[in-house]
């Protein structure tokens, strides 16, 4: 059964079920998903591996055993999944989709957690396997669990890179596993051995922290990969490489390999993402950027037109001065099912995620023409038949499941996923599943999103920004502003979904939302972005005060005189700078989640490039830059009340960040809370910590703008009327 939410508020975002990118099999008439949700009323996450039937538009549980994972296909009815013990051993499960729970089979078993699944079929019954997992000095398989404890807890390091994101650096490092999957006399697959494809070359993938099946891909001729570059400090450089491993008879030959070859790009020293073989894997294709220490500049494509000879690269789409042709940044490339024309794109454009397409030939690409205007594509897998099956979220659904048929897929045409209110929208794509049917299950509607743009500060920049107001929106009403500002710097608020910072909540709680997109965002060229560099406080700040005033202007909706700003990361900081500055007296109160209060604080950040690039210098060569743009320069300032959140596990920006802010407004005597959470990093992710951090920034906001507090109408019972299944 499913029952619609009475409100949209913090506890039905946390508990709402939150769907994977589908997985379809051949012919698209099934669809393998995962699903999980919370319960605070149990105070436990439940774990589902699901089928969708794309005819009928049933589910049907595959397992709910919380250990699944990485459901995949092998032919259009047999699946695989991994199961991990509680002893850190993993289990290769297949059986049949329609009977997996009583007819699954052992097909193999490995000694340690793994993960990044992948599997490509070789011929009938056969298939190449790939995982990845952590491997101990010597490159044998990590099993935590099964580890011995040292006796000491010292640890003594002799280089940089001490910590990263929010653990200690140890000697483990991710590897790459390969072996082959094939069906015996018995008529059941069974797993050969795993060999570790990166053992002895000091190389490590996927690359920590968010590295996955992104960082790798396997073929019928071998493998490709990512990885940092073994000569140069990672605290201190972005640069990793491509490396391919490819031979004729690859999967045969295991355990043994062929040598790794990296793949040279001249003139490009940056980050090297998403490889890629072509379906017959005698192609390959990848990401990456030019310049080394930066981790935001653009992405450009290059194709390797034949593995055998990986020292023959075609840059696809270049330009005398190496910034390409083409100025958008792609985050992925899919081949077509046959690897020729079109190669597919996902790129940010104007605050969403879209699809493009580009013409393939031994010369390179044409330039990339958009064909699906996103929401926020998350993922894409073409069709044998030439469709496009796609996943994507939008800011009021959290998982839909969309078919473009290559029928109806017109040249110059441009298909647009979430942009209606209707759960079927068939003059674009077609619609196969939405999790929330398009925010109605949420109480949301497309209605309550639109888009505003200002003159930026730059000459001839605009700002744009997403508006989103409430479900019950009356144009002749007031309501209290809600000023979101992004992290990054080099990021933006899209069209999509997230459970950390909805815009939506704040919107049902009476604001209307303003979530802004000033210089240093992504999606309208790599020019805006670069125009952050040296400006963290200048053109950004300029480009919020023209959008305050022109909000205040023309919105006579907006009740500008009851605004608060709220910001995380480099929204954070901005928050601080913002405190210090005019602008903060435009409003009733502020919030920085793990924000910048010092530079001279980035020091003990984990990649130092960061600072290092976007202030212009190393501390001791350009210090005026460093303090140019200290927010702790402007205390003297500060007096707007002011929430300060920092966890204790943040270690791009150190908990002293927030302490120090909090201090000083403290000893200022200007009215302000810290929150912190000891177990949570640079985001605040478990549902219990994440429902008492919306709790206490709803009151605290709630509270100086007038509107009831929501910890207020939780006791009373006014929260929402029923829970949500799917």
């Amino acid at each position: 059964m499913t029952i619609r939410a009475a409100k949209f508020t913090p506890k039905v975002l946390l508990s709402a079920p939150r769907r994977s990118a589908g997985i379809p099999n051949a012919d698209c008439s099934k669809i393998l998903y995962s699903v999980s949700s919370y319960s605070f009323a149990n105070h436990s996450k439940k774990s589902e591996i699901r089928m969708l039937d794309v005819e009928t538009q049933q589910t049907s549980l595959v397992t709910d055993d919380s250990s699944a994972s990485s459901p995949t296909w092998l032919g259009d009815d047999s699946i695989l999944i991994l199961y991990t013990r509680e002893d850190g051993v993993t289990s290769v499960q297949v059986g049949n989709v329609d009977s997996f729970a009583k007819n699954n089979y052992t097909a193999g078993t490995i000694e340690a957690p793994v993960g990044d699944l992948k599997v490509h079929t070789l011929g009938k019954d056969r298939f190449a396997f790939a995982v990845t997992g952590k491997v101990s000095p010597d490159g044998k398989l990590y099993n935590p669990e099964k580890a011995k404890k040292p006796k000491a807890t010292g640890r003594l390091y002799t280089s940089l890179f001490v910590r990263h994101w929010d653990h200690y650096v140890t000697e483990n490092r991710n590897s790459i596993w390969l072996g082959s999957l094939s069906k015996e006399v018995n008529g059941k697959f069974e797993l050969s051995g795993l060999t570790n494809a990166l053992k002895g070359t000091g190389l490590e993938s996927p690359i920590e922290p968010f590295g996955g099946t992104d960082h790798y891909d396997i073929g019928s001729k071998g493998l490709i990969f990512t990885a940092k570059d073994p000569q140069l400090n990672p605290a201190l450089h972005t640069r990793t490489n491509i490396y391919i491993v490819s031979s004729e008879s690859f999967w045969d030959k295991l355990p043994a390999l062929p040598a790794i070859v990296q793949v040279e790009i001249d003139g490009f020293r940056g980050a090297s993402t998403s490889p890629v073989f072509s379906p017959d894997g005698k192609q390959a294709a990848f990401l990456s950027m030019e310049r080394d220490g930066y981790e935001s500049d653009k992405n450009q494509i290059f194709i390797v037109p034949d593995v055998k000879t990986p020292s023959r690269v075609i840059y696809a789409l270049p330009s005398a001065d190496g910034k390409g042709l083409w100025d958008r940044s792609p985050s992925s490339i899919i081949w077509s099912p046959d690897g020729k024309s079109p190669l597919y794109l996902v790129a940010e454009d104007h605050g969403r995620g879209c699809l493009f397409a580009a013409n393939f030939s031994s010369f390179g690409l044409s330039e990339p023409k958009m064909i699906v205007r996103g929401g926020s594509i998350t993922d894409i897998k073409p069709l044998k038949n030439g469709d496009l099956f796609i996943s994507s979220t939008s800011l009021i659904d959290n998982s839909q499941y969309s078919l473009l048929p290559v029928t109806t897929r017109n040249d110059g045409e441009v298909y647009s996923l979430p942009e209606s209110d209707g759960y079927s929208n068939l003059s674009a794509t077609k619609y196969i599943s939405s999790q929330s049917k398009s925010g109605a299950m949420f109480g949301l509607s497309r209605k309550q999103i639109d888009e505003v743009h200002w003159p930026g500060a730059a000459k001839d920049t605009s700002i744009h920004a997403w508006m989103v107001k409430p479900s019950n929106f009356n144009s002749k009403e007031k309501y209290p502003l809600a000023y979101l500002i992004h992290g990054g710097p080099q990021g933006a608020w899209e069209d999509g979904w997230s459970t950390r910072w909805n815009p939506a909540i704040f919107a049902e709680q009476g604001y209307v939302v303003i979530a802004p997109n000033p210089t240093g965002s992504t999606g309208y060229g790599q020019h805006f972005v670069d125009a952050i560099q040296g400006q963290w406080g200048g053109l950004p700040y300029e480009d919020l005060v023209l959008g305050f005033d022109w909000i205040k202007k023309n919105l006579s909706y907006v009740d500008a005189g009851r605004a608060v700003a709220l910001g995380a990361s480099y929204g954070g900081y901005m928050m601080n700078w913002i405190q210090g500055h005019p602008l903060g007296r435009e409003f009733k109160a502020l919030v920085t989640h793990d924000g910048v209060f010092s530079m001279t604080g980035q020091m003990a950040s984990e990649e130092l490039y960061f600072p290092f690039h976007d202030l212009g210098g190393k501390l001791w060569k350009a210090p005026q830059n460093w303090a140019k743009w200290d927010p702790s320069r402007f205390t003297e300032n500060w007096a707007t009340p002011h929430l300060i959140i920092h966890s204790e596990l943040d270690y791009r920006l150190t908990i002293s960040e927030g302490l120090s802010a909090f201090n000083v407004l403290q000893s200022r005597r200007v009215e302000s809370q810290f929150l912190t959470f000891p177990d949570e990093n640079h985001w605040v992710l478990k549902p219990e910590n994440s429902l008492m951090w919306h709790e206490i920034v709803l009151d605290w906001i709630n509270g100086h703008v007038g509107l009831p507090k929501y910890s207020e109408s939780r006791k009373v019972g006014r929260e929402e009327n029923g829970t949500l299944s799917v």
